[in-house]
């Protein structure tokens, strides 16, 4: 299992503040998260400017007004799943699991059973946090996910202790091949989440993605093969305040695979994600991380 390693006291110390607001009813942190919005969308501005950039060029069709409307969209959103994560300090498995609602978790759960290691890709729609931390619950003593230490100590303490708090397990990116060799034939999920921008260093697979070059990290292609993993995509709605679905999507599965294009016979798993990615921003744009510089490496 994961352990949190030592670390100063004093973060402790430091965390009873965050911990305290987070034993606040999910009905006062919403109220807080309104004047959250207000404060990050109109005073602070927030990356505003890459904000707008990145929907300018996701929705060449949009009017500037309606850009202006999916970024007000987006900022309250945001601001709805920051005091989320906040309330992983303390919410409980049972209230979790009603919030976050898996479709079709049979089908996982036929992989588990089985013995089979599945490789579980999402992004950063509606609240990955809470979906990790949903599965986890879902399902017991079954779970991980790769995430990039923080470069801020404190926080990667904090973030860390929120990630594992009901279960999960938190692979480092570097310790991924570690973990799937350790775990093999055990019936484990490792969750990666796949959206992240890759540079020229990271082999990574170009293709067109919102009007616009980006590359993708390839692992999940590289590592399937192996391990004769299983890949599951993900896929999150946020269905109403504070209540989420997600979807388990096999791939790259032969109907993606047919309209693929020729340049991503190569990577077929992620090249599938990234189509269905795309759709799913299409459908709700505001639920997707536009703060993120995801285009900031040039092919």
């Amino acid at each position: 299992m994961s352990t949190t390693p030592a670390v100063p006291w004093y973060y402790r110390v430091l965390s009873w503040p965050l911990l305290t607001l987070a034993h606040l009813p999910l009905v006062v942190l919403y109220g807080f998260a309104k004047s959250l919005y207000w404060l990050l969308a109109y005073v602070v501005r927030y990356r505003q400017q890459v904000v707008l950039d990145n929907l300018r060029h996701a929705f060449p069709e949009k009017s500037a007004a309606e850009i202006q409307h999916v970024a007000r969209q987006f900022y309250w959103h945001f601001a709805q799943v920051m005091v989320e994560i906040l309330k992983l300090a303390s919410i409980n498995a049972a209230e979790l699991q009603r919030r976050v609602h898996f479709t079709n978790p049979e089908l996982l759960g036929g992989y588990l059973a089985q013995g089979r290691q599945v490789l579980g890709v999402g992004s950063h729609m509606g609240n990955w946090e809470w979906v990790l931390a949903g599965a986890a619950v879902r399902f017991p003593g079954q779970v991980a996910g790769v995430y990039k230490p923080l470069g801020n100590k404190f926080f990667e303490y904090y973030v860390r202790r929120l990630r594992m708090r009901l279960g999960a397990e938190v692979v480092p990116m570097l310790s991924t091949l570690r973990y799937l060799v350790a775990h093999r034939g055990q019936g484990q999920i490792l969750s990666l989440v796949s959206d992240q921008a890759a540079g020229p260093d990271d082999r990574p697979y170009w293709t067109d993605f919102l009007h616009r070059p980006a590359g993708f990290y390839t692992s999940v292609d590289r590592l399937t093969p192996q391990f004769a993993a299983v890949v599951l995509c993900a896929r999150t709605r946020r269905v109403k305040r504070g209540y989420y679905t997600v979807t388990f999507t096999e791939l790259p599965g032969d109907a993606a695979t047919t309209s693929l294009p020729p340049d991503a016979a190569h990577y077929p798993i992620i090249a599938s994600f990234v189509q269905l990615l795309a759709a799913d921003i299409g459908a709700a744009p505001e639920q997707y991380l536009w703060t993120h510089r995801r285009w900031k490496h040039k092919r």
